[in-house]
């Protein structure tokens, strides 16, 4: 009889992959489903980014292996992107790593950096990933709340309270997802402090930060930052991208030849055109981001009404790619809730449990969906 690692027993399938299943069996029955659920933009990358890519296509070098460190204009697109964007300089030979999405990012900083026990300083409400691969790796997940009453942003005197002599890492991740808290620099210096004073790698997970957001910031920008800080990004949201699986990891040098180390031995360089279609995506200027968030924000207004007439209160603040409300009053669950209007008005919601114990009493729904749509699906709430 053929047996699984152990490993396997410390998480189980994506809330996404498993639920989608079950939303898509019910497309198939004939559901007119309305899926608010995930953030996979249904917008197009720029025609000058496909241009690029199927130009790629006709070059020598385009069907071979490429460098794990990817091409050399490829970082250097990335570090012109962040001196352009966030005003941070960054050596594209020895601070930044190409990555085939940033997700993949998380696996690698944990291989890199995590011994078996090791204790992981994760946000609750936060990605979900942040704890299964650290499950996988054998680490041990950590959670610091998060909550409304501080605006999302975590209660430092509780974390010097914790015992903090196993903590190797700390996951952040603003402009927050899921709740859009966008964050802030006086935030970010307070915890580049943290990280120095105890010595744990600081990661910022930061792949919203143009989305809806007329200020957009980096870690990086903290002065010292380097010295123990990591920031994932990705050109998914921000470049409507997120199928081509293109993103990075940037900051202490160090941190990246050793997140280098891994990398190199789980793939074998990210294809040449979409590297291409990557680089012609950095150039990008204020137009772009100007003419996506006119969309979204649109979307954004609409969705707000949908969430109302659910009863739910919105988090208004929040930027980035989802709306986050609370559930009206009464409501003991969310995922209940959730699969009532599933069933009964064919529109798919993401419950806020999926984020942490904390999300419970939260729903959050996706902007990845259009304004005639969004519409639908208020004019069912009323039928």
């Amino acid at each position: 009889m053929i047996t699984t690692a152990k490993r396997l027993d410390t998480i189980e399938e994506y809330y996404f992959s498993s639920k989608l299943r079950e939303v898509r069996q019910l497309a198939s029955e004939g559901k007119p489903i309305i899926n608010m659920g995930i953030g996979s933009p249904d917008l197009l990358p720029s025609k000058a980014v496909v241009d690029a890519m199927i130009a790629a296509m006709q070059e020598d070098a385009a069907h071979q292996y490429q460098s794990y460190q990817g091409l050399p204009e490829l970082r250097q697109g990335m570090a012109d992107f962040y001196k352009n964007n966030y005003n941070v300089t960054l050596n594209p030979n020895t601070e930044i790593l190409p990555l085939m999405g940033s997700k993949e990012g998380i696996m690698h900083i944990s291989l890199a950096f995590l011994n078996e026990g090791d204790q992981v300083l994760i946000p609750n409400p936060g990605y979900p990933t942040y704890t299964s691969v650290t499950n996988l790796v054998g680490a041990v997940p950590i959670y610091y709340d998060l909550k409304e009453n501080t605006n999302w942003e975590p209660d430092f005197e509780a974390l010097e309270k914790l015992d903090l002599s196993k903590v190797k890492l700390l996951w952040i991740g603003y402009p927050h997802m899921p709740t859009g808290a966008r964050g802030n620099l006086e935030l970010f210096e307070k915890l580049v402090a943290f990280a120095k004073k105890h010595q744990i790698v600081l990661v910022n997970d930061n792949p919203y930060s143009f989305v809806l957001n007329d200020n957009p910031m980096s870690l990086l920008q903290v002065e010292g930052a380097k010295e123990v800080a990591l920031e994932l990004n990705s050109l998914s949201k921000t470049f409507n991208m997120a199928g081509w699986r293109v993103g990075m990891v940037l900051g202490n040098a160090a941190c990246i030849d050793a997140i280098l180390k891994v990398k190199s031995n789980m793939d074998s360089g990210m294809f040449f055109g979409i590297q291409k279609g990557a680089i012609e995506a950095l150039k990008s200027d204020a137009s772009w981001f100007e003419e996506m968030n006119a969309i979204y924000k649109k979307r954004r207004v609409l969705t707000e009404e949908l969430a109302e007439k659910l009863g739910c209160k919105v988090y208004k603040e929040g930027v980035g790619l989802f709306v986050w409300a609370k559930l009206p009053q009464g409501i003991t669950s969310a995922e209940k809730f959730i699969d009532q209007i599933l069933y009964e008005k064919s529109i798919f919601i993401t419950p806020g449990t999926i984020f942490g114990s904390n999300g419970e009493g939260y729903i959050r729904f996706s902007l990845c969906v259009k304004e005639d749509k969004v519409q639908e699906a208020i004019e069912r709430l009323t039928l």
